[in-house]
């Protein structure tokens, strides 16, 4: 029974470090990651922290690190692994300087006026809505009265972007309102969830929504990487602390350079990425689960598509009631927003990376060879984002 419940143990760790932006919000606070005694004098940022998850997406963090590119930009940088809380806390009190992540989870904190600002986008979208093959229905409208399940907890990533799409087809979709039920589930339960006809309806993240889809469990009903209006915004984004952006923000500018660099560099060579993620031990899972994850997401950085994003997603959530009634979304959206000197489309445009031999897009598994890799436990076990 021990070797069992271990077993059991290693995979959920694992599968859950895999789940990109999932919102599987941890509720340890970081420690230890303050700037000390050692920062520079006035003008001279000293060595910064980087905050990473150990997330699949975060792999321009990785490769801005092991590839120099913080250096390039005249940067003394050292990685921090901290979860979702400590992320959030650590950025909005300056122990840590710079991320990048969900663009719907940092607006959020802003709104309660966590001192954040967002500089610019890495990766369009890996949330998705998903109903079981078993059901009839065909589109979000018709999800009113239904059971909705979602990862971790109520408040996840991919429950905001389930209740933007809800709220776009007529359905209130607050808890009080009760015009649908929500259900929290760990991730390696949803399945089972919808298999035994617990739920109608699963709000998920790659690679959780591509395995349930291998499995025949589900079909997706609303994705934000291919359906309009979702395809062309960011789902995450560059962020610094606003201690760094008003102290700093010739430093700002360039640690957001580096993220941007790096994130270039993983469209071009996403296989290479996500190798190196595993080799250097950043991610807890086998490089072949690894490089098919990645490869699910599309790395175009840009300045003004995240603008944009930004003011689409706070008016969605506005209109979803993920935002307080008295929030201008509008107001909201430009204080999210900070302009960095030098951080333009027309240098992203211009930027030059390498491309790494073999390093390159894979050919995507069919969502049943996908799901197998996990059946077949291609991985290996550490520690991940849903640590207590």
């Amino acid at each position: 029974m021990e070797a069992k419940n271990a077993r059991a143990l290693r995979r959920r760790t694992v599968f859950a470090g895999l789940l990109l932006a999932a919102g599987c919000f941890a509720v340890v606070l970081p420690t230890g990651c303050g700037r000390g005694q050692n920062s520079g004098e006035a003008g001279d940022p000293g060595r910064l922290k980087v905050a990473y998850l150990g997330l699949t997406c975060e792999a321009p963090i990785f490769v801005a690190h092991e590839k120099g590119m913080f250096q390039e930009e005249g940067l003394d940088v050292e990685l921090v692994k901290t979860d979702w809380e400590g992320l959030r806390e650590g950025l909005a009190n300056g122990q840590f300087d710079a991320n990048h992540t969900l663009i719907m989870y940092l607006l959020k904190a802003i709104e309660k006026n966590a001192d954040l600002k967002i500089t610019g986008g890495i990766h369009t979208g890996c949330l998705r809505l998903q109903v079981s093959t078993k059901s009839d229905i065909k589109s979000a409208a018709e999800l009113k009265g239904k059971k909705i399940g979602v990862p971790t907890h109520i408040g996840s990533p991919p429950y905001m972007f389930a209740s933007r799409v809800l709220a776009a087809n007529g359905i209130d979709p607050s808890v009080e309102a009760k015009e649908v039920t929500w259900l929290a589930y760990p991730p390696e339960g949803i399945a089972q969830a919808v298999e035994n006809g617990l739920v109608d309806a699963v709000a998920t993240s790659d690679p959780l929504g591509t395995i349930l889809v291998g499995k025949k469990l589900v079909r997706t009903i609303a994705d934000q990487a291919k359906d309009a209006p979702y395809a062309d915004e960011f789902c995450c984004a560059t962020v610094v602390s606003g201690q760094l952006a008003k102290k700093h923000p010739k430093a700002a500018a360039k640690v957001t350079r580096a993220m941007l660099k790096g994130a270039k560099w993983v469209e071009e060579n996403p296989k290479a990425a996500a190798e190196m993620a595993v080799e250097k031990k950043y991610i807890s899972a086998s490089a072949e689960i690894n490089t098919q994850a990645l490869s699910q997401l599309r790395y175009t950085p840009g300045v003004a598509k995240c603008k944009k994003s930004i003011e689409q997603a706070a008016d969605e959530m506005k209109k979803a009631k993920l935002l307080g009634g008295s929030t201008d979304p509008a107001a909201l959206a430009k204080r999210a927003w900070l302009d960095l000197d030098g951080v333009t489309d027309e240098w992203v445009v211009a930027l030059k990376v390498e491309t790494v031999e073999g390093g390159g897009r894979p050919a995507l598994l069919p969502p049943g060879e996908f799901a197998a890799l996990f059946d077949k436990r291609k991985l290996c076990c550490a520690c991940c984002c849903l640590s207590e």
